[in-house]
């Protein structure tokens, strides 16, 4: 297999992660922040400004802002749903933004209110508010495989989106299997025909495991050139409105992985798992980690005596 020296995995359980949980306290909150920049991974999506009544779980997204600068060496980002997102999170002090499209018409109208032309329009604006902060603006493209109401969603739909961003000054884009469906073929079909519309413009995917395929769609993404990853820890995470959403692929799995197989990612396993450990005190139910349940990687228990 051709795989590259180094993967850049971003951090989600931040925000994906805890997007569909009750409400953690900020104290907890920040422990699980602690544990994760302790890993030695480097990009964290760390919250969302969004309504605090359609998501309850990040409604403090400025105090975890106010927290972030004991931190030095990682790339903090904020996922926002519109310009005044975008507003909160640069006077909060968060000028790296995350803006979510959606693919498929009946999803952006339940995420965002709006028909996916007019969520598409709204990219220039917000990235004038990111770069005018220092910041940057990627735009991750939900749906980009399949929606839960309207099927699969024409690759034509996805790439009408990519032109847009690339038009609209986006330095990123991301594409999304929000509900967990697609397979690796599909993967890379649309992973290249958005390099060739998009050349030279970074591209990662963000993988949901809902039907067990996140880390094969992850190592096909890998293996088609793709070097970012979304992972969150312990594989929590899904989102609030994709009926049936469930996890995200674990931050340790991709990780495990990935070293095992002499990729670089800078993020030490045995940390994430103590990360997950404290994840899970906060969110206060078992993780879906199939690594974490087992205790990480395998070691050795010496010489076999009957």
């Amino acid at each position: 297999m051709q795989l590259p020296p180094r993967v850049d995995v971003r951090e989600v359980g931040m925000r994906d992660g805890l997007q569909l949980e009750d409400p953690v306290p900020l104290e907890a909150k920040l422990e699980m922040l602690e544990a994760l920049v302790a890993t030695g991974v480097q990009r964290i999506e760390v919250t969302s400004f969004v309504s605090p009544k359609a998501v309850p779980a990040l409604a403090d997204a400025d105090q975890v802002a106010a927290a972030l600068g004991r931190y030095e060496g990682v790339h903090f980002s904020a996922l926002v749903a519109n310009l005044r997102g975008a507003q909160r999170a640069v006077d909060a002090g968060i000028p790296h933004l995350e803006y979510v499209v959606s693919a498929a018409d009946s999803h952006s109208r339940a995420n965002a209110g709006r028909p996916t032309s007019e969520a598409a329009e709204a990219i220039g604006a917000i990235a004038e508010v990111s770069h005018a902060a220092g910041g940057s603006l990627e735009v991750i493209i939900a749906t980009a495989w399949d929606c839960p109401f309207d099927g699969r969603t024409d690759p034509s739909r996805t790439l009408d989106v990519v032109a847009t961003a690339v038009a609209a000054g986006a330095d990123q884009l991301c594409l999304g299997d929000t509900i967990g469906t697609v397979t690796p073929r599909r993967t890379v079909d649309l992973l290249e025909a958005v390099r060739a519309a998009a050349p030279g413009l970074p591209l990662g995917a963000h993988f949901h495991d809902t039907r067990g395929t996140g880390q094969a769609n992850a190592l096909a993404a890998v293996l088609a050139g793709v070097t970012q990853l979304d992972a969150s820890v312990g594989g929590l995470g899904g989102c609030p409105f994709a009926p049936g959403a469930s996890g995200n692929i674990a931050t340790e799995e991709l990780v495990y992985w990935l070293d095992d197989s002499g990729v670089e990612t800078g993020i030490d396993l045995d940390l994430v798992l103590a990360a997950a450990a404290v994840t899970e005190r906060a969110v206060e139910h078992p993780l879906p980690s199939s690594l974490y349940r087992a205790g990480g990687a395998s070691r050795p228990r010496g010489e076999f005596r009957p």
